[in-house]
């Protein structure tokens, strides 16, 4: 495969669908990246404040202008009006404001927060060939992965198989990631695109970068390998 990849970029979203952070490090256990997602906004049918419509997910793009972050004193989600724990009732009331129904930020219960895969990673070449060939801002804040990985090849990760590790961790893979409308939306500061979905739809069956589930709980730091076959 040639150069080893490595972990280039950490993120965490605290709260599903907002705005995320940025990591040095994080621990992970057997349902992913510790903290990510653990959050949502929930309606009174117990739907969940996302990009899309789906069985579990109401499409609700106000929660784009929210952010979360982590904190010594929990998770604080931050707006254009303020800042607030999650689980403050004042945090609710403005939701509810912008959002038009009534919704409350929940910890996950018995309704998954995680869409088809505990945690996501992306190649850097995969981005840069996007950015090359179809001439489209392919931050990787787009996809909301949890893992960028500094590759050489575009579309490598698509085709691992079997174990992996990374830092102290071991995954397995799970599949490709399909993609959505999310990915040309304005999200985290970010203007919105149009294209990169139906660039994808057409060439690459609407999926890009791939979902891995832990297998082994551990920590992963910035520059950590990603090694195939789950060890060196």
């Amino acid at each position: 495969m040639g150069d080893v990849p490595r972990v280039s970029e950490i993120r965490r979203y605290p709260v599903k669908s907002m705005a995320g952070e940025s990591l040095a490090e994080v621990d992970l256990d057997r349902r992913g990246v510790v903290g990510d997602r653990w959050y949502a906004v929930v309606d009174d049918d117990g739907r969940l404040a996302s990009g899309k419509h789906s069985r579990r997910f109401r499409r609700r793009d106000a929660v784009f202008d929210f952010a979360a972050r982590t904190t010594s004193d929990g998770v604080r989600v931050t707006g254009a009006d303020g800042e607030w724990p999650a689980g403050d009732p004042a945090l609710d009331a403005v939701l509810t404001g912008a959002m038009g129904d009534p919704v409350r930020v929940l910890p996950e219960g018995d309704t998954p927060h995680h869409d088809e895969g505990w945690v996501s990673l992306v190649g850097t070449a995969t981005l840069d060939w996007c950015r090359e060939h179809w001439d489209i801002d392919a931050d990787p804040r787009r996809l909301r992965p949890n893992l960028v990985v500094e590759t050489s090849e575009p579309f490598v990760e698509e085709t691992w198989t079997g174990p992996l590790s990374i830092g102290s961790t071991s995954f397995v893979v799970v599949k490709r990631i399909e993609r959505c409308r999310m990915v040309d939306i304005a999200q985290e500061g970010l203007p919105p695109l149009g294209g990169w979905l139906k660039a994808l739809a057409e060439t690459r069956d609407q999926r890009l970068a791939i979902f891995v589930d832990v297998v082994e709980p551990g920590t992963i730091r910035l520059g950590d390998e990603v090694l195939l076959g789950g060890g060196a």
